[in-house]
């Protein structure tokens, strides 16, 4: 399941009646090696700028572009954090998030991202991780509790307040470019992510999968 853009509410409530019934159809959802009219293999190189939980030397990486207001990321949220701390341990898998606000649907989307993103840049790795687990934990995100989310972070309130009033400057751009990746690589809702395998092409998962189906992926991908 995802979140995706505005479309007219008949279309959106029969959408969901299909959805809910698909998803009850099936028993287990199939991995893409394209999705969108993007290409997959567009994803930009996972860096030291990036967002990693788990190994960065990992021989697989799961790349998530994420929604702090989408219920289904929520979901995901929480099982790719079981993933880490079963694989992620072992050193098998890292978890790399990167932003797609979808704008058009959720009206605190961008504000959520460069409140998460400021976080990062006045605090670092940890701290983002931990800011983005009480959004998530919290969601629906009145703006005016980042102050007291970032303080649970360990973040700077003066510093935090000077980057997010200057957000536009400071973090905006890097939004921007994941959102674009997101989309270059065929993403149309959220949660998006790509599996990356070195030497392999990366596989989409554009739904919010249950633990159980990642994980068999994730054990196929590694050839369990």
């Amino acid at each position: 399941m995802r979140s995706t853009y505005t479309i007219p509410v008949a279309i959106v409530l029969g959408g969901v009646i299909v959805a809910v019934a698909v998803y009850f159809s099936i028993a287990r959802p199939f991995p893409k090696t394209s999705s969108g009219t993007g290409n997959p293999a567009l994803v930009r190189p996972v860096g030291t700028s990036d967002h990693i939980l788990g190994s960065p030397t990992a021989p697989v990486m799961i790349v998530e572009y994420s929604d702090f207001d989408c219920d289904y990321c929520k979901g995901f949220h929480a099982v790719l954090h079981q993933i880490i701390a079963n694989e992620g341990a072992q050193g098998q898998v890292a978890w790399v998030f990167r932003e797609f606000p979808l704008t058009e649907i959720h009206a605190n989307a961008m504000k959520h991202a460069e409140a998460a993103e400021c976080v990062a840049k006045v605090s670092g790795n940890d701290a983002f991780w931990k800011f983005a687990d009480v959004l998530f934990a919290n969601q629906p995100v009145d703006p005016s509790r980042y102050w007291e989310f970032a303080a649970r972070a360990g973040v700077s309130g003066d510093a935090f307040a000077t980057c997010f009033a200057e957000a536009a400057t400071r973090v905006d751009m890097r939004i921007t470019a994941d959102r674009q990746n997101a989309l270059d690589t065929g993403a149309i809702g959220t949660p998006y992510s790509l599996i990356l395998v070195q030497g392999k092409v990366p596989i989409v998962i554009d739904q919010a999968f249950s633990y159980d189906d990642l994980k068999l992926l994730i054990d196929q991908t590694l050839g369990k």
